[in-house]
């Protein structure tokens, strides 16, 4: 089941005396972070926190309504933060990479089962999905159209077309 409120980033510090703080963003970008007017301290979406921000080189500021001084900023430090995914309108094909962890990796033409998905690795040019087998072997596979074919979160599973190499036991 995927969940409503997604990690995003972690308050790492403060900025300035009047209670601004620094927010490490787990997300695309600083950018994309900026983009929301509302940020959560729990993944239950309880505690709402109202907030202005700004990028700043590869972290996000953040001005936090009723957070008006360094002392009070400092207390936030270390929290996760919190998004809420109906927040988000994702474009055709684009994933959370929350949603993508777990699901199972299957081959596209014989239905073999591979392993599970593990990480997803940025490379710059595409991303890698990291499979771990049952018995704990770790795989990459670029996700590309020629390897990934489909994509189903809500059923589970990747399917995939591996290139020769990925898996030890190719031809």
């Amino acid at each position: 089941m995927k969940k409503q409120f997604l990690e995003s980033g972690k308050i790492v510090g403060t900025h300035g005396i009047k209670g601004e703080v620094r927010i490490d963003p787990w997300c695309d970008s600083p950018e994309f972070l900026c983009a929301f007017k509302r940020l959560y301290l729990d993944e239950t979406g309880s505690s709402v926190m109202e907030v202005k921000s700004r990028p700043h080189k590869h972290i996000t500021l953040a001005k936090i309504k009723g957070v008006d001084s360094i002392e009070e900023a400092e207390r936030l430090r270390g929290k996760i933060v919190y998004i809420d995914r109906a927040d988000i309108a994702l474009g055709e094909g684009v994933h959370f990479v929350q949603d993508l962890l777990g699901l199972e990796i299957r081959d596209a033409d014989s239905g073999r089962f591979y392993g599970t998905l593990t990480d997803v690795l940025r490379t710059g040019a595409n991303d890698v999905y990291e499979i771990t087998s049952q018995d704990g072997k770790k795989y990459l596979a670029p996700v590309i159209d020629e390897v990934v074919t489909e994509i189903n979160t809500d059923g589970g599973y990747v399917l995939l077309r591996p290139m020769k190499g990925i898996f030890e036991d190719e031809d």
